[in-house]
């Protein structure tokens, strides 16, 4: 088989560096950020959040091979700020943005236990509750594919 072994998409090799800088010569104020072990996941959240931000002219990203596990990310800004800051305060804004969603998130899950406890419902609590998933009817969704995965953020 052609395919890479899967631990390949997820471990890093060896004296090889998760993200390498490159500036572009031929355009003033981009760089190219090139980011190991990454996919779509990471390039498009971080080019859109790049994109909000009003002193970056252009951010773009691209996997070069579905067999390479490696995004390309282009960044171009204004005079004010060069694009290594850029991507700082953008990973930044993420994660306080993803720390409020987790918040909210943990929040609402407790208000909605503390419901289910308060109309005397048990179903749904207990252990494993947290992961257990409710599908609509006919929604082709198969349960039985669900995967339990702690991130810790």
């Amino acid at each position: 088989m052609n395919a890479p072994d899967f631990y390949e998409m997820f471990t890093l090799p060896e004296g090889v560096k998760k993200v390498a800088v490159q500036l572009d010569p031929k355009q003033p104020n981009t760089a190219i950020f090139e980011v190991q072990k990454e996919d779509h996941t990471l390039g498009n959240i971080l080019t859109k959040r790049l994109l909000k931000d009003k002193r970056v002219l252009f951010s773009g990203y691209q996997v070069p091979h579905p067999l390479e596990h490696k995004i390309l990310i282009r960044v171009q800004t204004t005079d004010e700020v060069s694009p290594i800051e850029a991507v700082r305060d953008s990973i930044s804004a993420l994660l306080v943005e993803l720390s409020n969603i987790r918040s909210k998130f943990e929040f609402d899950l407790a208000r909605a236990k503390a419901e289910q406890e308060a109309m005397g419902t048990t179903e749904g609590a207990g252990p494993g509750a947290e992961h257990r998933h409710i599908y609509p009817k006919d929604s082709g969704a198969d349960p039985t594919l669900d995967v339990n995965v702690d991130v810790d953020f």
